[in-house]
């Protein structure tokens, strides 16, 4: 088979087998990211993103959600880029080739051959979740990143005692400072190394003990950062994991929504790739085993944290790649099934990449109403001129909203030129600058869904709240008549507005944290409003 010269030269070699890239997965990459590239600078960035651009703005070891690595990423994108769409994402689309690279190499050192490693890097893209949003500048992508650096490495070391020992316990503690999801390579780690003789051996040896140390000395930046910050972002991500009432309601969603968003194509080629893991346990260090016993633990936590609360579609993100080779290793046993899918996985699923791509970057195809949650991301340049303009008409010094995402989507509009701040979770913005006092010394204008938000919500928090009416967000319709009476085109999002006065608590150091009412308003009515990309 011919092999790429140029990515012969990636340390991916050894005197037991070649890791050289076959030309068609370089090129099929190369052409995956062009795409990607584009869509990264065409598609309006979601809230998260845009929030996780104002932590960039404020480097730091931690922020109120997550870890920093994600802000490190954006900042580093917009020293060569600059503060837009593409600078914020082009590491993000970086990471999604780097670990289609990755998960090459890691099927090439489970003996798999270059064909079916070629497949197991092809069908990670073709993933729905890795397929249409492997641009998008969220923790899941560097978390994902550094988990299958750890999978790859820990595989090279298993017959050495070298560097790659090292290599592992840097990219695991990376994985950490991008999402705390990443602790649940310890466990997988260990299932692996017991289950076997060899494995066990390797745990009296000092290098796994120095591949831990180097993980923890570099995920302890972070738990340093969180002592000194009311161990903030512990507390809201861990507060997760506490048990409330049991239902099987979000068991049945998760295993929905994964068998989608894996491809459903590929998940039944990834459960009949975790049997033949777990047939190998019981070989020295068996490679597909490993997938499988890093898999096992985060999974098992998923499982449980669903039955008493919803587990969003991103959350199994690094386990992907791993599933992908586990796939790829199955695809070729005997069944029909097994033909079919393996057929039509990649179309299926760079087709339906293809259309969510274009469609978030084309707003001509917004003709799907209420169902259409890309409306969530369209129109905020004009909306927030409008708010400005309002803003000055009032006389407000400075904008307020209930929600983190619309104050960063404001703000990533750089069209409102006062301090835009939200009125709830103050903790959020440690990391930034407070407002002037003499802008707060104003009025203000609230600004939210009017579905979220009343003149009876603000009173518990200011003595002087005024209606102003509402405004609507969202596109011009580009369907025709006939069918906007069905209520198909562009969502439209109804915002109230109401000029406030007399803050009954500090507005910027507490907000309405105090405001028990509020508190309990927005919690019920931001359960039922959802949002894209969460």
């Amino acid at each position: 088979m011919v092999k790429s010269r140029i990515w012969s030269i990636l340390p991916f070699r050894d005197h037991r087998r070649s890791f050289g890239i076959p030309n068609y997965l370089v090129g099929f990459l190369t052409i995956v990211t062009l795409v990607r590239m584009v869509a990264a600078a065409a598609i309006p960035m979601t809230e998260d993103e845009a929030y996780y651009r104002l932590w960039s703005h404020s480097i730091d070891f931690g922020y109120f959600d997550h870890p920093p690595m994600v802000a490190w990423w954006i900042a580093a994108g917009q020293t060569v880029f600059g503060d837009n769409p593409l600078g914020s994402r082009v590491l993000a689309v970086c990471a999604t080739t780097l670990t289609s690279v990755l998960i090459y190499a890691i099927a090439r050192e489970c003996r798999l051959s270059f064909a079916t490693a070629s497949m197991a890097a092809i069908w990670y893209n073709a993933t729905l979740l890795a397929g249409f949003g492997g641009q998008l500048i969220v923790p899941d992508g560097p978390s994902t990143l550094f988990w299958t650096l750890t999978l790859f490495s820990l595989l090279r070391a298993r017959h050495t005692s070298s560097v790659w020992w090292l290599i592992a316990g840097v990219a695991a503690g990376l994985a950490v400072l991008s999402k705390y999801s990443a602790l649940f390579i310890a466990p997988g780690c260990l299932l692996w190394l017991l289950s076997s003789a060899e494995g066990r051996r390797k745990l009296l040896s000092p290098w796994p003990w120095v591949c831990a140390a180097c993980a923890v000395s570099i995920a302890s930046t972070n738990v340093v950062w969180n002592a000194t910050h009311h161990w903030v972002s512990f507390q809201k991500q861990f507060g997760r994991a506490a048990p409330d009432q049991l239902t099987l309601k979000h068991v049945a969603e998760l295993i929905a929504s994964q068998a989608v968003l894996l491809n459903p194509f590929l998940t039944p080629l990834a459960i009949a790739g975790l049997g033949i893991g777990l047939q190998n346990r019981l070989r020295a260090l068996d490679g597909l085993w490993m997938l499988t016993a890093f898999t096992l633990p985060f999974a098992t936590y998923l499982v449980i944290h669903s039955l008493h609360a919803g587990v969003q579609g991103h959350w199994p993100a690094p386990l992907y790649p791993g599933l992908s080779v586990l796939a790829a290793a199955a695809a070729n046993g005997a069944g029909r099934w097994r033909v079919f899918c393996r057929r039509g996985l990649a179309p299926a699923g760079g087709v339906i990449a293809v259309v969510v791509l274009i469609h978030l970057m084309w707003p001509a195809t917004d003709w799907l109403g209420r169902m259409d949650l890309t409306g969530q991301l369209r129109d905020w340049p004009r909306f927030a001129r409008s708010i400005e303009n309002i803003r000055e008409e009032t006389g407000a010094g400075w904008v307020g909203s209930l929600s983190f995402g619309q104050v960063a989507l404001l703000e990533n509009t750089r069209q409102v030129h006062a301090p835009v701040l939200q009125i709830t979770e103050r903790a959020r913005y440690a990391f930034a600058q407070p407002p002037e006092p003499a802008a707060m010394a104003q009025p203000g204008l609230i600004v939210d869904l009017s579905r979220r938000v009343t003149e009876q919500d603000l009173s518990v928090c200011f003595g002087v709240v005024t209606p102003l009416g509402q405004i609507e967000r969202g596109l011009p319709s580009t369907v025709p008549l006939a069918l906007r009476s069905l209520g198909l085109g562009p969502r439209h999002y109804t915002y109230a507005l109401f000029r406030v006065a007399g803050p009954k608590t500090d507005i910027v150091k507490d907000g309405c944290w105090e405001a028990k009412t509020l508190a309990d308003s927005l919690r019920a009515k931001t359960k039922r409003a959802g949002a894209i990309f969460k």
